[in-house]
């Protein structure tokens, strides 16, 4: 038997995000405050160029803190599949935003494209406790939901004992201040409704990882 594609996810907790949180909120509100007319008054994305548009230490230090653990983590998964040796890559940030969510707002199902890791990174949001008391969304409130990239291919939902192991589609991460997810960009994700006495102020990000000698490791990949 061979467990062939695993879907990493890794959950890590910012060090410095009791410093880095608090400037960087102010920081997003502010921006927000700028363009009132984009969207509605309880969901707000900004725009994917959030890099060029901050000069702060503190963004400096979570980009940093980003940046080591999508590569330790790419380290990890590409264990068996990169070539032997030394190899210089690049990391590259290809987009990255905000998003301030409250009043049952939500992000639909979606992936991301152009990249191979994407992340979530919480700045702001109600303890796990006050969601659950807060609203009769309970322990759903606000959670990020992952689903099986197979679940597609499920053939209507099909269940018999034989698929057991799929039967599990899904993964509620609970979200918390400080913490970051990271995931491969292909995979299906959902931003469940949100109401809290705080806004839900979250930071996305896709990223690439280059090889300055190539990329193409398989001689058939993408033929």
């Amino acid at each position: 038997m061979q467990a062939l594609w695993p879907v990493p996810i890794d959950v890590q907790r910012c060090p410095e995000a009791a410093d880095i949180n608090p400037v960087l909120i102010r920081a997003l509100t502010a921006i927000r405050a700028m363009e009132p007319e984009r969207g509605p008054a309880n969901f707000y994305a900004s725009a994917d160029d959030l890099i060029s548009r901050i000069r702060l230490p503190e963004f400096e230090a979570l980009l940093k803190f980003i940046a080591g653990a999508v590569q330790n983590l790419a380290k990890q998964s590409n264990a068996q599949a990169w070539p032997p040796g030394k190899l210089s890559l690049d990391l590259q940030f290809v987009g990255c935003w905000f998003q301030i969510q409250n009043g049952q707002a939500f992000h639909d199902v979606h992936s991301h494209g152009n990249c191979s890791w994407s992340g979530v990174y919480y700045l702001q949001i109600d303890s796990a406790e006050q969601r659950c008391r807060h609203t009769t969304l309970g322990n759903m409130n606000g959670v990020t939901r992952f689903y099986g990239p197979y679940t597609q291919f499920q053939a209507g939902a099909y269940m018999d004992m034989g698929n057991a192991y799929l039967q599990n589609s899904s993964l509620d991460i609970q979200p918390d201040e400080g913490m970051l997810v990271l995931f491969p960009s292909y995979l299906p994700h959902k931003a469940m409704a949100y109401e809290g006495i705080k806004d839900r102020i979250i930071i996305s990000f896709n990223a690439q990882i280059n090889a300055r000698s190539g990329n193409q490791i398989h001689p058939y990949a993408g033929a």
